[in-house]
């Protein structure tokens, strides 16, 4: 699928182009998520008790795209762990429903924070107390609301634009595979892969004043691990960016950062210290010159069809995992009984999985996005195929496991 899209029309010799008048339409419009209740949190198993405050609120922002022929695109934010296939799904049905949007003209990306709130109710979860899991169900229901609301708004915000598009740099993600954090402070090299690319895609308005930043890193949200609402060094690099440029949206969008996580790390102080480093990156880009974006829409989407590599599990070895004293974790027993439960009713349990894969180019800028939390392999490998000027995105559309790569997997 990526090599025939990239085949068919992309070429590096029209990046010369210039676009003075605006040759786009854009539109923006934000939405704020934060629960407004204690809720449990996502991200870490080590919880075991709701949140507590709130550090920082947490947004879910839209960046609608309209090109020269009127065919539209839009891109979404969530300051989330994931977004997974039980809210994507509806959102995303809602969004064609009442918009005409199809799959392939909606990119849904999480930003990965650990902390904010869960929003499914099971069956990783299924230990929790019946109110917590009613708090979480409120919640997913009011986000997929938010969600498609959103989207219409920022469709009603359309305005002429110019887009253009560059990568810059930023270095404090660390490969977690391959470094120890505990002796971070005695190594004197670190060990890769890693990909330090920042994507930046500007929205100007008709008067040359950017009305939104659309940008990307691949790198764990996990500096904190508070009971504290906060969207993590990225949100702290999104509040950066709206002060430096009053009016304009910024939207952070997950890379393949799966393996990657910011260190040192475990303090407010390193969340902002990494978020206004990342802002920095963002806005040198911003400074410099980039490449201007034809107002061209070219948008794919597709599920594969994933076979797992093992057979599902039987239930004497689902029973076998509920009744382990030793290692296995709760949450891993409480997934086991769920899934016993489902044999028991006479269902058959899944051997593949409906991975989505999506490609974009906006005018000339190339966009790849990956369903899952996405290794860094991945971005590597496409970028050695396709040119180091390509956007990669993980933690789209549907976050439902890690995504390894071969030589990861081996591992």
């Amino acid at each position: 699928l990526i090599i025939c899209l990239f085949i068919s029309g992309f070429s590096n010799t029209v990046f010369a182009k210039t676009f003075a008048a605006p040759s786009w339409k854009a539109g923006t419009a934000r939405a704020n998520i934060t629960p407004e209740e204690h809720m449990w949190m996502a991200g870490y198993a080590f919880r075991n008790k709701p949140s507590e405050g709130k550090l920082t609120d947490l947004w879910a922002k839209a960046l609608v795209l309209e090109d020269a022929k009127g065919q539209r695109a839009v891109m979404i934010s969530v300051d989330l762990v994931a977004i997974r296939k039980v809210i994507s799904e509806p959102v995303r049905n809602r969004i064609e429903q009442e918009y005409g949007l199809k799959r392939s003209q909606i990119l849904i990306n999480a930003s990965h924070t650990h902390t904010g709130p869960e929003t499914q109710s099971a069956p990783h979860i299924f230990t929790l107390e019946k109110k917590e899991l009613d708090k979480i169900d409120r919640y997913a229901k009011k986000l997929e609301d938010q969600l498609v609301k959103l989207v219409g708004d920022a469709i009603r915000n359309l305005q002429p634009a110019n887009l253009s598009s560059e990568n810059g740099v930023s270095r404090f993600q660390v490969n977690r595979r391959n470094n120890n954090e505990n002796t971070l402070a005695t190594q004197t090299e670190l060990k890769g892969p890693n990909d330090f690319a920042v994507p930046v895609i500007k929205v100007t308005d008709a008067k040359g004043k950017i009305m939104a930043i659309a940008f990307g890193y691949a790198c764990h949200n996990t500096v904190l691990g508070t009971y504290e609402w906060s969207g993590d060094y990225a949100g702290f690099a999104q509040i950066e960016l709206e002060k430096r440029y009053p009016g304009a949206t910024a939207l952070f969008f997950q890379g393949a950062g799966a393996d990657l996580n910011p260190l040192p790390r475990r303090t407010v102080a390193l969340a902002i210290q990494y978020g206004e480093t990342l802002a920095a990156s963002v806005e040198r880009v911003l400074k410099e010159e980039m490449k201007p974006l034809s107002p061209e829409l070219s948008l794919s989407y597709s599920e594969i069809d994933l076979k797992f590599e093992k057979a599902s599990p039987t239930k004497e070895e689902l029973k076998g995992i509920m009744s382990d004293t030793s290692k296995t974790p709760d949450y891993l027993k409480a997934n086991a009984k769920v899934l016993l439960s489902k044999l028991e009713n006479g269902e058959k349990l899944m051997t593949s999985y409906p991975y989505p894969l999506q490609v974009w180019k906006l005018g000339e800028q190339p966009i790849i996005t990956m369903g899952g939390e996405v290794l860094v392999g991945y971005s590597n490998a496409l970028k050695k195929l396709f040119g180091q000027h390509i956007f990669v995105f993980g933690y789209s559309n549907d976050v439902m496991a890690y995504i390894p790569t071969s030589v990861a997997w081996k591992e």
